[in-house]
């Protein structure tokens, strides 16, 4: 395997606060990881910090091997990075449709039409194809994002909380999705505090708190860490 991300030693302060604090942390090719933590430690910060909305102060931030430290969002997309958030932001006024017409992509018409459509279709979102975003569903809005990610046929997918606000039953849909794409090569970190969901997709988990990474291993190791449940698990 080849390493997709590496974050080196990366800190960001605001101000006198630390949220970031040395952090390390790497993807491999192919690795769907949960980045999990208690409120404020640090996860989201960190996805703003590699995907170019946030600067770092100190550290490293390197996207198969190339540097992108400091780069702009636009800029880090276009080297393979995509991200969902943890609420919505789809284009509420375009269809669903039109929302996939909205990504960049560096292909020609046919090909982006033959693209849209199967991920409509892989995605479940056919039968809303010409609806308007903001009249989708939580859920869908989460897999129309999902989709719109995919038009770019990332390296590396980031997702803050995908089970957020869900329905049960989507939610299944959703963790098949995300297995799917995986299984296709797309490495996928994942930021999610429902641990079912975590210990079901994740292969490594590694564990944030106060900026910094406290634990790394599979979700049976991270339980069993002192440390980690003293930080966020809960329990003695």
């Amino acid at each position: 395997m080849t390493t997709v991300l590496s974050v080196d030693d990366v800190e960001k302060r605001f101000g006198g606060i630390v949220a970031v604090d040395g952090l390390d942390l790497a993807i491999e090719s192919g690795e769907l990881v949960g980045l999990i933590g208690p409120n404020g430690a640090g996860k989201t910060t960190t996805l703003n910090l590699i995907t170019g909305f946030l600067t770092p102060n100190a550290g490293r931030i390197s996207l198969n091997g190339t540097d992108v430290t400091g780069d702009s969002p636009d800029s880090i997309s276009k080297r393979g990075i995509g991200r969902t958030f943890q609420i919505s932001k789809p284009f509420g006024r375009l269809s669903v449709y039109e929302n996939l017409l909205v990504p960049n992509v560096s292909c020609g018409p046919t090909e982006q039409e033959a693209r849209i459509d199967r991920l409509l279709r892989e995605l479940h979102l056919e039968e809303v194809r010409e609806n308007r975003a903001d009249e989708l569903s939580g859920g869908q809005k989460k897999l129309l994002e999902l989709a719109r990610v995919l038009m770019l046929e990332p390296d590396l997918i980031l997702l803050d909380e995908p089970a957020a606000g869900i329905n049960p039953a989507l939610m299944d849909d959703i963790i098949d999705d995300i297995q799917r794409i995986n299984e296709q090569g797309t490495a996928i970190l994942v930021i999610e505090h429902d641990m079912s969901v975590i210990s079901e997709l994740c292969e490594r988990v590694v564990v944030m708190n106060a900026g910094r990474n406290i634990a790394s291993g599979t979700f049976e190791e991270i339980r069993g860490d002192a440390e980690v449940r003293e930080a966020y698990l809960g329990g003695s």
